[in-house]
């Protein structure tokens, strides 16, 4: 169950096990990370097909020098976004890589196996959410006019609405006669958000104030 299907040449029996093997199981990936998620399908795609990539790639130095090349060069795909992910997409991609690399020498018995066990650990800590209480964590978006000092003008505030706030970003919009000033806040219990922007809207004269979840673990 543990042993490599391929000998020391590649046949192509071989090659649509390895390759048919790869496929299911970044299926399994993607839909474990979809399940656990909030991504788009793009990236779902890529994880799917992923596996069948480098294990191809393996499949074609099998036995050759270049394997460790190649592995290496696998690896660095993770690179292959323009933008960098969340600790959960960065973990995906690992995941899906390291199916093809199983894959790509002939451990399917192992792929399957590590692609069952592992999935199966992802959702169960998700469905148990080890990431802890975070029901009241928002991202607050705040424009101020130029003229006014930011830092300060919301503290009476924030210190009787909020358990904590942390600074994000501040940035000037409209040609610059504004701030546009990002918190990462911990409301306190019980406390109403309409009132609690009402507040904000008198300090910062009506201007646009958004409140979100924030919808992964990257910084704004």
């Amino acid at each position: 169950m543990f042993n490599s299907i391929i000998g020391t040449s590649l046949d192509i029996t071989s090659f649509i096990i390895c390759l048919s093997s790869s496929l299911v199981l970044g299926l399994i990936v993607a839909f474990m990370h979809m399940k656990t998620t909030r991504t788009n399908p793009n990236f779902v795609t890529t994880l799917t097909i992923l596996p069948s990539l480098v294990a191809t790639v393996i499949l074609l130095v099998n036995g050759n020098l270049g394997t460790s090349v190649a592995i290496l060069g696998a690896f660095s795909l993770v690179r292959f976004r323009s933008i960098p992910g969340n600790s959960k997409e960065i973990m995906s991609v690992f995941f899906a890589m390291a199916i093809g690399l199983a894959t790509g020498v002939g451990y399917i018995g192992f792929a399957v196996i590590f692609t069952i066990v592992i999935s199966g650990v992802i959702m169960l800590l998700n469905t148990l959410k080890f990431k802890g209480n975070k029901a009241n964590e928002k991202i607050l978006k705040v424009l101020v006019p130029e003229d006014l000092d930011y830092t300060k003008m919301f503290d009476d505030i924030y210190a009787e609405n909020l358990e904590n706030h942390e600074l994000i970003n501040v940035k000037k919009v409209n040609m610059g006669s504004i701030f546009e000033i990002t918190y990462k806040i911990k409301l306190k219990d019980n406390i109403n958000e309409k009132e609690f922007i009402d507040k904000l809207r008198v300090r910062n004269g009506n201007l646009k104030i958004s409140l979100s979840h924030p919808l992964t673990d990257q910084e704004l």
